[in-house]
């Protein structure tokens, strides 16, 4: 959800209107309108402080990202000897091959 959305959400939510949540944050409400639009970039100290007038907490996370490849695979392969790698290797290619003129022959 985008810092703007977050906002109106809030504010909606606490069934404020724009002129009642910028009174309690010391704004206009023309610069509660801008924050509220898409694009707006507050800043994190500023959205922190709009939530909490809206009765909610700015709560962030940063969970660890999956990882964009098969990490059990990568070590199953560095075990294997350098020969055997290659092996594999060749058998993969081999079966893309054969893949490819399936593919080719219309299979």
């Amino acid at each position: 959800m985008t810092a703007a959305a977050l906002i109106r959400t809030a504010r909606t939510e606490s069934g404020l209107t724009q002129v009642q949540l910028a009174a309690r944050i010391g704004i206009s409400q023309a610069a509660l309108a801008k924050l509220e639009r898409p694009g707006s970039n507050p800043t994190v100290r500023t959205l922190e402080r709009v939530l909490r007038a809206a009765g909610r907490r700015l709560q962030m996370e940063a969970p660890r990202d999956a990882p964009a490849v098969d990490e059990e695979q990568l070590r199953r392969n560095l075990r294997l000897t350098p020969a055997q790698r290659l092996a594999l290797f060749e058998a993969s290619h081999g079966n893309l091959g054969e893949l490819v003129r399936n593919v080719r022959r219309g299979r």
